[in-house]
């Protein structure tokens, strides 16, 4: 999984340098550590209540090296983003960061994260189209290697709380409130991503393939992907009881991410634990 521990800048990726430096260099402290220094701990996980925040990185001169099992899985360089995946989702680190030089960066805690996303939101957004990229890498990857067809796991997580879900429906206008009955199709894979889904009442099943890769309920989301990206679907989604649905067109969700940061974590949360469970597919 050593692709989700740090942010490369491949072409199409979504990532902006500047927009990444502007959101780091506001919100966060920089430091400067030696060469041959271990930042963080492959399985280390923050402790909330003892004060001991996951931070996440931007490397602003030198270079790092993560490592999994002591092996080296990948360098991160100028520019990069690394550290960001315990800081989205909470999770244990998946890889351990040491510095081969000198280095230079800018550090970001959970708090500070957050905070930053309310005077620039457009971080929030970038994100998510990292994350996309990501998801889309994965996915693609299962599918040639079969390993999407044999697994028979499935995530299910809601999104969204009860006092986000109230913002959320203030938000959009009666007619975005959509009623599907058992069995009924709403998104077919390869059409055009118009709407993102939030359910607010039943069951909705996603698949790839005819494999189930998550059960969404009430305060879950689906249908993001194609939405953020602009692209087609990589899914089908079918409801599996009576659902209520919100159907959130582009217009809408860029005024949540930009006037709710709540909105934009957790969907950031969400698109990142996504990540987490393709990349423990790849990794059977």
């Amino acid at each position: 999984m050593e692709e989700l521990d740090f942010i490369h800048v491949p072409p199409k990726s979504g990532y902006d340098a500047d927009i990444a430096f502007g959101f780091f260099n506001a919100a966060g402290n920089e430091e400067i550590v030696k060469a041959d220094k271990t930042i963080f701990i492959e399985d280390e996980k923050g402790h909330r209540l003892l004060l001991q925040h996951d931070k996440m990185y931007l490397l602003l001169d030198g270079e790092v090296e993560l490592t999994i099992k002591m092996k080296p899985v990948a360098s991160v360089h100028q520019g990069e983003i690394f550290g960001e995946m315990a800081t989205l989702t909470r999770s244990a680190r998946s890889a351990t960061a040491t510095t081969k030089t000198q280095c230079r960066f800018i550090s970001l805690d959970e708090k500070q994260f957050h905070t930053g996303l309310r005077d620039m939101p457009e971080f929030a957004l970038m994100m998510m189209s990292v994350m996309v990229h990501r998801l889309r890498e994965m996915i693609n990857r299962l599918n040639e290697s079969g390993a999407l067809l044999q697994s028979d796991e499935w995530k299910e997580s809601p999104v969204f709380d009860k006092k986000l879900l109230m913002v959320i429906e203030g938000e959009v206008s009666d007619s975005a409130t959509l009623r599907y009955s058992s069995g009924k199709i709403i998104m077919h894979e390869g059409q055009a991503g118009v709407f993102m889904y939030v359910v607010l009442e039943g069951q909705v099943a996603v698949t790839i393939h005819e494999r189930i890769v998550e059960k969404v309920g009430p305060g879950g989301m689906f249908g993001e992907m194609a939405l953020i990206e602009r692209t087609d679907r990589l899914a089908n989604a079918v409801a599996e009881t009576d659902c209520v649905l919100l159907a959130i067109n582009r217009n809408v969700f860029l005024a949540l991410v930009k006037e709710n940061p709540e909105f934009g974590i957790a969907l950031l949360r969400a698109v990142g634990e996504r990540a987490l469970f393709m990349a423990s597919q790849l990794a059977v």
